[in-house]
């Protein structure tokens, strides 16, 4: 014990850091594991055919799988979704009710992102009025999304800062499912390219390098310290007369 001799303070906060800094690190390992099998995922079920509405509500875990849409939007209830950017660009996504007329269910359709360049005029949009056949794929959030509270939203288009279908079917006074469906590129989507993830596994795969690294320097700083003071205490002359 005489050879290591780090000081009070120091041993102080390398037991209060280093064990957080590890513990993050294998915190981003296991976002990294999570985020692979999300895009396994969301790969395999783009791959698949899509389904009808009636089959989906029969789905354990819908997130990402394909439906096939047949009827007509509402154009009288849109509703936008705020401060979503595209290649650096703020804008908004469009979501209406769609009326699938095979299951006669309600559901919310994001048709996609617009640009807003000048936020004292809103957005313009067409919507068509015919019967369409679409396709999508039910989105689900990773976890419970942050919202601001502030004053509940009138008139048409109604914006938003979060997607909470049950609440949107609450204000719209009639039942739809649970979900948000993302429309896949078409006539009646606009620009309809979604991420899956907003973090890619290899970067949450680097953060893990970055608080390894800071745990190895903090341990490495702990023993040279030790080592240091115990050199410096050998070496001091002693003041004790002959």
């Amino acid at each position: 014990m005489s050879a290591f001799k780090p000081g009070m303070l120091p041993s102080l906060l390398v037991l209060l850091l280093l064990p957080g800094l590890v513990a993050l690190g294998f915190w981003q390992l296991a976002r990294a594991d999570e985020k692979r099998e999300l895009l396994a995922t969301h790969q395999a079920r783009q791959a698949a055919a899509p389904i009808s509405l009636t089959e989906l509500e029969r789905h354990a875990d819908p997130a990402y799988v394909r439906v096939q849409l047949h009827g007509y939007f509402d154009a009288d209830h849109s509703f936008l979704l705020d401060n979503r950017t595209r290649d650096g660009k703020v804008g908004v996504e469009v979501l209406q009710p769609f009326y699938d007329q095979r299951s006669g269910l309600w559901l919310l359709v994001n048709r996609g992102w617009l640009p807003w360049p000048d936020r004292r005029v809103m957005p313009t949009f067409a919507t068509p009025d015919t019967s369409l056949n679409l396709q999508a794929s039910v989105y689900v959030p990773l976890g419970e999304p942050f919202q601001l509270q502030g004053q509940p939203a009138t008139g048409w288009p109604r914006m938003l800062t979060v997607v909470k279908p049950d609440v949107l079917w609450q204000q719209l006074g009639r039942g739809g499912l649970s979900y948000e469906v993302r429309l896949e590129p078409g006539p009646a989507s606009f620009q309809a390219e979604w991420p899956v993830v907003a973090m890619s596994p290899d970067k949450h795969l680097g953060y893990a390098v970055q608080w390894f690294a800071l745990a190895a320097a903090l341990l490495g700083l702990f023993i040279y310290l030790g080592l240091h003071n115990a050199r410096e205490t050998h070496h001091e002359p002693s003041h004790r007369p002959a």
